[in-house]
């Protein structure tokens, strides 16, 4: 979509620009959340187990934050993800109101056994772009996105 006429180089290029993203966005996307239904589960759910997997055990919250979700729609996620017994919630004895999720002895072995495949997945939609490429991507795309949720 040309729109120099009407907007100015500055806003053709900056449209072009989101619109390539949002393409290539939607590209990778797509072809991640194939190879994650593979594994039996949901983007969002497999993403909480990967956050877990990594981190250890998180708040509600801290998931959340981590995640850019909020807490009600959060809460969905991790019932059904307790539901296939891959985590658990407990109360902390601190403080009673606070909910600390971890991964089950089931959900630590799934982590294990399906992440290094995502992970070379990934990779392997990435090997388009050289390393210096992805590098260079990674800290543009850093860069935008700090810059914006600043705004």
């Amino acid at each position: 979509m040309k729109t120099t006429k009407k907007y100015g180089k500055k806003t053709d290029l900056a449209l072009t620009t989101w619109v390539k993203l949002a393409r290539a966005f939607s590209s990778v996307n797509k072809r991640s959340v194939e190879n994650i239904r593979k594994f039996g589960l949901t983007q969002p759910q497999f993403a909480v187990i990967e956050l877990l997997g990594h981190l250890g055990p998180l708040k509600v919250g801290e998931i959340c934050n981590k995640m850019l979700v909020t807490g009600g729609n959060m809460t969905l996620v991790l019932d059904n993800i307790e539901k296939l017994g891959l985590l658990e919630r407990i109360h902390s004895k601190e403080d009673r109101r606070t909910i600390n999720v971890q991964l089950t002895e089931k959900g630590q072995e799934l982590f294990n056994n399906i992440f290094t495949e995502h992970a070379e997945h990934i990779t392997k939609l990435f090997n388009v772009l050289t390393l210096d490429e992805q590098k260079l991507l990674g800290e543009l795309l850093k860069k935008l996105g700090l810059a914006v949720s600043k705004m």
